[in-house]
């Protein structure tokens, strides 16, 4: 049995929820970490090898980059057990159920992650009025649509080239995940000059020197394609993504891809880490030590959630693009520059100055983190 015990501490978790309906086929879990700072926003992932461990985690993850983005909300997850390309009709059935059973846990905020979409997201407007990432028609902010987190990404790379040895125009880029966060930013840094020289999904890594054509491989998979309908370029194994050589490595999938078993293959100068948690703590210590720039996704990758609160406060997108690119390079150099000087981690700076905000915030709640 998973010990989510084992990951408690003076932060939370607040809230553990699990919810089963076996007539439906519904399994899932919700954790809410803390909301010291106001109401939790994180999303529903549905995937069938989830778990609640992976969950508390990434509701943990959550806290931490809402803090540093300085945003009024806590840090929850949530994870249905289910295979994200099942019928339509079904996954439906299963989200509402889902969102019907939580819908008085009014500490937690849905939003769009992995295997959802703004569908996903107006199926639990409409059944409990709290969910963030609506389509447009809703009066939502496509996060996927506009690349948001992508859009802090690069901002964030931006500002980490400064503290590099070479310059973001003819830098060789990979990217393993090539979903809506993997995509966008594929695709942002190729207009600043990047280079994609490898690209993975589940299936398969393709391998170009030459470079690969972005926007040739979004149109091939927004038509219905997959990776392997690109013309060009050499075909290898999924895994085969992380030995290929470059400047800026992005993990945009799922975590704990890079750990202490394959860590010594990566040949890469800075990591951005699209994802949550796509890296062990060992393999960022060993990163480190061997003087690879690692950008933690609770920082980088805090786009997406920036965006969602926005949205959530009646902003509009200009406003949301805006305090994307604000916030992000802001606490880009600041955990930067701190890391420097004390020389520590990148994720021990941030994780210092989230960590003070949110303990900052606690301090005035009667009930703690309640």
């Amino acid at each position: 049995m998973e010990d989510i015990f084992a990951l408690s501490d003076s932060l939370g978790p607040a809230k553990v929820i699990h919810v089963y309906q076996p007539h439906l086929g519904l399994k899932g879990v919700l954790v809410v970490d803390n909301v010291a700072t106001g109401p939790s926003i994180g999303g529903l992932r549905v995937a069938t090898d989830v778990s609640t461990v992976e969950c508390a985690r990434l509701a943990r993850a959550m806290t931490m980059k809402n803090a540093a983005a300085g945003l009024p909300h806590g840090g929850g997850k949530s994870v249905l057990y289910a295979d994200p390309q099942m019928d339509p009709e079904k996954k439906e059935l299963l989200i509402r159920a889902f969102a019907h059973a939580l819908r008085n846990e009014k500490d937690y905020i849905f939003g769009p992650d992995m295997g959802v979409n703004e569908e996903c997201m107006a199926w639990i407007k409409d059944e409990i009025g709290r969910s963030v990432g609506l389509p447009r028609e809703l009066g939502g902010i496509p996060l996927d649509e506009i690349g948001a987190t992508a859009f802090g990404l690069q901002h964030a790379i931006e500002v980490a080239i400064e503290y590099c040895d070479f310059s973001l125009s003819g830098a060789r880029l990979v990217v393993q995940g090539f979903g809506a966060v993997g995509s966008h930013t594929a695709r942002f840094l190729s207009q600043k000059g990047v280079i994609l020289v490898g690209v993975a999904d589940s299936k398969t890594t393709i391998h170009d020197p030459d470079g690969i054509d972005v926007e040739e491989l979004i149109r091939i998979k927004a038509g219905g394609g997959s990776m392997l309908d690109y013309p060009r370029g050499t075909k290898l194994k999924s895994d085969a993504v992380i030995d290929i050589d470059c400047d800026i490595w992005v993990p945009a999938a799922r975590p704990d891809i890079v750990h202490k078993d394959n860590v010594h293959r990566l040949k890469t100068k800075l990591i951005a880490q699209g994802a949550n948690i796509p890296l062990t703590p060992a393999a960022e210590q060993y990163l480190h030590a061997k003087g690879v720039l690692n950008l933690p996704g609770f920082i980088a990758n805090a786009g997406g959630v920036i965006c969602a609160a926005v949205e959530y406060h009646g902003g509009s997108q200009t406003t949301a693009m805006q305090d994307i690119r604000d916030k992000i390079s802001a606490n880009t150099r600041t955990m930067l520059e701190e890391a420097k000087q004390k020389n520590i981690l990148p994720r021990d700076a941030a994780l210092d100055m989230a960590q003070r905000r949110v303990m900052k915030a606690m301090k005035l709640k009667r009930w703690g983190i309640f």
